[in-house]
């Protein structure tokens, strides 16, 4: 006879950035009631812009690059510490671990996922048609078509 681990709580990853979006996926996410085995995990991911050396892009000097990139880096710590409390302020029992990654947000997202072995993904959606969709790329639907697990959009 098989020993079959028993599955504790749900394990959701929460995708955001610091869009007015975002924060009201959030919302919506923070006011849920959870079980307390439940775990959330909140990713959120940044690009920078990346530096060759000896080159200044545009003629642009490589400090404003720099500061450039460490303002993304503590925009996307804030967006993902200001979540965390949220979350735990209305749900204090639930596990709340949190992720700042450097990368395009639909490969940082599905990577995390795999990684943190998520049973759901929580995003948001912006409502773009369907020409700024072909246009700019939806991270939404990106992360629907390639995931190992299931994906809860959220539009606001």
């Amino acid at each position: 006879m098989e020993n079959i681990k028993e599955k504790s709580g749900l394990k959701i990853l929460l995708a955001l950035d610091n869009s007015q979006h975002s924060k009201l996926v959030l919302e919506k996410v923070a006011n849920r009631p959870y079980p307390p085995d439940t775990e959330i995990h909140i990713v959120t991911a940044y690009e920078t812009t990346p530096l060759l050396s000896g080159i200044e892009p545009m003629g642009v000097s490589h400090e404003y690059f720099e500061e450039s990139n460490r303002s993304k880096l503590k925009e996307a710590e804030y967006t993902v510490d200001e979540a965390a409390a949220l979350l735990h302020k209305k749900n204090p029992f639930i596990t709340i671990s949190k992720r700042v990654i450097n990368g395009v947000p639909k490969n940082v997202i599905l990577d995390e996922a795999d990684t943190f072995g998520a049973d759901s993904i929580i995003v948001g959606s912006h409502g773009h048609g369907i020409v700024e969709r072909f246009l700019i790329g939806s991270v939404s639907l990106a992360v629907t078509l390639h995931a190992k697990c299931s994906v809860e959009i959220i539009r606001v």
